[in-house]
């Protein structure tokens, strides 16, 4: 495995079993990852980054053909209300610069939920932590290296 991030680390001690693919990243959308590596777009996983009225900040990690349901993450953590976090607070509190982010390896550690689609796939693939650099993994293990949660929280945008 050539690439190191800290993403790469935090999965390196759950399991070995992952793959890196690389691509020349331009627009830094999971639209512009699918299409450069030739992936279903439902197979990309976005990470946002949320912040709740009572759990703080929380990484939700949903399928890039569907739109993050702040309702159904505020049930999932037993919140009464979940917000997208201000843009800004994205590279201070992640580590990660949009479009690069990743749930594992933040420079906070914060809550994980994962959706569960992402376990209608043998693998699925998200940001290993840089722009251009995805990680192609089984959703068990990043269920374990993010110890995520896994709970309804996508609406489907088509």
């Amino acid at each position: 495995m050539g690439t190191r991030t800290r993403a790469t680390d935090v999965m390196c001690r759950v399991t070995s079993d992952f793959e890196l693919l690389s691509f020349e990243a331009t627009e830094f959308t999971a639209e512009e990852a699918a299409e450069k590596l030739n992936l279903p777009l439902n197979m990309l996983f976005k990470t946002l980054l949320t912040k709740g009225e009572k759990k703080g900040y929380v990484l939700a990690v949903v399928p890039s053909d569907h739109r993050l349901s702040l309702k159904k993450l505020a049930d999932a953590l037993g919140d009464k209300r979940v917000e997208m976090a201000p843009i800004e607070e994205l590279t201070r509190l992640t580590g990660y610069l949009k479009g690069g982010v990743s749930p594992l390896g933040t420079r906070r550690a914060m809550p994980v939920v994962l959706d569960f689609s992402a376990f209608q796939h043998s693998r699925i693939s998200l940001s290993a932590g840089q722009r251009g650099l995805q990680m192609l993994v089984a959703p068990s293990h990043l269920q374990q290296a993010a110890k995520a949660l896994v709970a309804d929280i996508s609406d489907n945008d088509s």
